[in-house]
């Protein structure tokens, strides 16, 4: 029972990982990075798709994506879902391949993007002590109804201690390198 108790933790924290991870590569640096545009959404006959299931997504140079619909007639709806996200990025069509250029980053909006970096990489933080007080609450309740002794619950508490350490120390490393990109030049 405590092993189950530390694979869920383990597994629920590797996912607070993974999630600041995607959320990092929606941040962008001043080089062009095809996962920029994951999180673009295009309306395909009637519904919203990932914008990579409708087009191809190429780093052109260190400035430019280039993004080929496989479909000539969703060239204009590609430009305007690139145009209305969040990103500030302005595409420009030139027959069927539309090319994105990535603006420089003012200081000012690498230090709001440094900021948002810090705000994930807490959300990550307070993600991963939920998980760690969730299987801190299992190992009470089975220590109330007897399944385990003070000793194995004092244990197994030290273990996901140190399981969500690591977790917090990898997601600081995360952030530190996140930062060094956003204040390259």
């Amino acid at each position: 029972m405590i092993d189950d108790i530390k694979k869920d933790a383990q597994s629920r924290m590797q996912k607070s990982l993974e999630a600041l991870h995607q959320n990092f590569n929606k941040i962008r640096t001043g080089r062009a990075h095809s996962s920029i545009l994951d999180a673009v959404t295009v309306e395909y006959y009637g519904s919203q798709v990932p914008l990579n299931q409708v087009a191809s997504i190429n780093v052109e140079d260190a400035r430019t994506l280039s993004v080929v619909p496989w479909e000539q007639q969703m060239v204009p709806k590609i430009e305007k879902a690139i145009m209305t996200s969040d990103l500030g990025l302005n595409p420009a069509s030139a027959g069927n391949v539309i090319r994105v250029p990535m603006p420089m980053l003012t200081e000012e909006t690498r230090k709001g993007y440094i900021k948002q970096a810090r705000q994930e990489a807490e959300h990550a933080r307070v993600a991963v002590r939920n998980v760690r007080r969730d299987a801190n609450g299992d190992l009470k309740s089975l220590l109330k109804e007897k399944a385990i002794t003070e000793d194995e619950q004092h244990q197994a508490e030290e273990a996901i201690q140190k399981l969500t350490d690591s977790i917090i120390a990898e997601i600081d490393k995360a952030l530190e390198s996140k930062e060094r990109d956003l204040m390259q030049v």
